[in-house]
């Protein structure tokens, strides 16, 4: 089908866009990173038509495109498991590849420890291309999301840059995963502001060095850690003051976490000259690691992320807006349909430094539903780094397990939305009975008290 239309954008330019493809879609999901990947799963599993959008041709955004190869805080401190579900089969799919380690207890450069899952970006893709396929999602990569035709409280359209020329997709509810929400963006929504004394969290381009000789590496102290991160930092070989890693399952090499780049990554300008700052960072580190940090002697830079790992952006403003203290009482939430245990890590824009916030041994909080929901909008919902929630609650909330836990609930929700609305009726996620939301979670595994 081909027919001639014009969205908002070509509308203020007086221009028509030529749409190659008119598509009818129960659920939308725009952006297949991890979270997007596993709500397009959910809502497929759970009997919706879903077409998931990539920019890339994989899937995992920062878990594979950034690299950052290990997947954090699956339980408290004294062991409580708060993130399960399609997050736990991720794992048990990349351990049937060979591609995840067990997982294992590791002292964060505070001197914290946090349960983790190292993991090989690489064989991540294959496990996400299977979920996906499995369901019956139905998957449009290397697309690039044009604009999006909203009439009231609905999105009607969302038109997508392909191979093919351009696709015109009429979702009955649209999910926003991109990280930077763009979807929502160009539908109007609002968005959070940042408080005057904060900054965006920046960014850090992911790199690979090896071989290592772990035994010596793990073997440092956290003070001589500390110590040779300083020294680093102060020497400028270093972006931040931190020698982070995560090693490769299937070798001796591992992914290093420690540069650092202040942007807002919605710029695309800023974005380009980041991505090229990120790299040599990431060669500064490599050197210094090889002349100065043990085990790392025989080790040369292996590889780059694809892209900068990006940490906040835009924040949606939803029907509830999650705050720190309200991580940190713990509020109970009635409507609450996800778990998280890591603690507020806020890395701050310039300096070595980080503001962190450990929680109690046996300490963790919930997520509500109504922070999925943004508050302009009736057929939509967010998932991942985007989600309704204050700078500060967001610096504990973003990391990928319960960006996974949240995209979960999301796709269900999405498919019991359009499921209990008629055909031809707009759709309203607020609709959805939570009670029935959350025992249908828990009968898929996921963790929720």
């Amino acid at each position: 089908m081909s027919t001639l239309t014009s969205s908002p954008d070509a509308l203020r330019a007086g221009t028509q866009v030529a749409v190659k493809q008119i598509l009818p879609i129960d659920v939308l999901v725009c952006g297949g990173g991890v979270a997007g990947t596993v709500a397009a799963v959910a809502a497929a599993r759970a009997g919706a038509s879903v077409l998931l959008v990539e920019r890339y041709g994989f899937l995992g955004g920062n878990a594979t495109a950034g690299a950052v190869a290990q997947f954090n805080s699956w339980t408290t401190a004294s062991g409580r498991k708060v993130v399960g579900g399609l997050a736990d089969e991720v794992v048990a799919r990349l351990a049937a590849y060979g591609g995840a380690a067990p997982h294992e207890s590791f002292v964060m450069s505070t001197g914290h420890h946090m349960d983790r899952v190292p993991y090989a970006p690489e064989l991540l893709k294959l496990v996400l291309d299977d979920m996906v396929r499995e369901a019956g999602v139905q998957p449009l990569l290397h697309a690039q999301m044009l604009d999006v035709r909203r009439a009231g409280r609905q999105v009607q359209a969302v038109f997508v840059l392909t191979k093919s020329g351009v696709m015109q997709i009429e979702p009955r509810v649209l999910i926003d995963t991109s990280g930077d929400i763009d979807a929502l963006h160009r539908a109007g929504a609002r968005f959070l502001e940042l408080d005057e004394q904060d900054s965006l969290q920046p960014a850090t381009m992911m790199f690979r060095f090896g071989p290592i000789d772990f035994a010596q590496f793990s073997a440092m102290p956290l003070a001589q850690m500390q110590a040779l991160s300083q020294q680093g930092y102060a020497s400028g070989a270093l972006a931040r003051a931190a020698l982070h890693a995560s090693r490769d399952p299937d070798s001796n090499d591992g992914w290093f976490n420690i540069s650092r780049l202040a942007l807002d990554a919605t710029d695309a300008l800023a974005l380009g000259q980041a991505e090229m700052e990120g790299r040599q960072q990431a060669w500064r580190a490599a050197e210094f690691l090889r002349q100065h940090v043990p085990g790392c002697a025989d080790g040369r830079l292996r590889a780059f992320a694809t892209q900068v790992g990006i940490r906040e952006t835009r924040r949606v403003a939803g029907d509830h807006v999650l705050t720190a203290p309200e991580l940190l009482a713990p509020q109970h939430f009635d409507d609450h349909i996800a778990l998280g245990a890591y603690p507020i890590d806020i890395h701050a824009a310039q300096g070595s430094g980080l503001v962190y916030e450990a929680l109690g041994d046996d300490h963790f909080y919930q997520i509500p539903y109504r922070s999925i929901v943004p508050e302009s909008l009736d057929n939509t919902l967010v998932a991942g780094r985007g989600i309704s929630a204050t700078h500060a609650a967001l610096a504990a909330i973003r990391v990928m397990t319960i960006s996974m836990a949240v995209g979960h609930a999301s796709g269900l929700a999405a498919a019991l939305a359009v499921q209990g609305t008629p055909c031809g009726t707009p759709v309203d996620v607020r609709s959805v009975a939570v009670g029935s939301l959350q025992q249908r979670l828990r009968e898929q595994g996921a963790c929720l008290v």
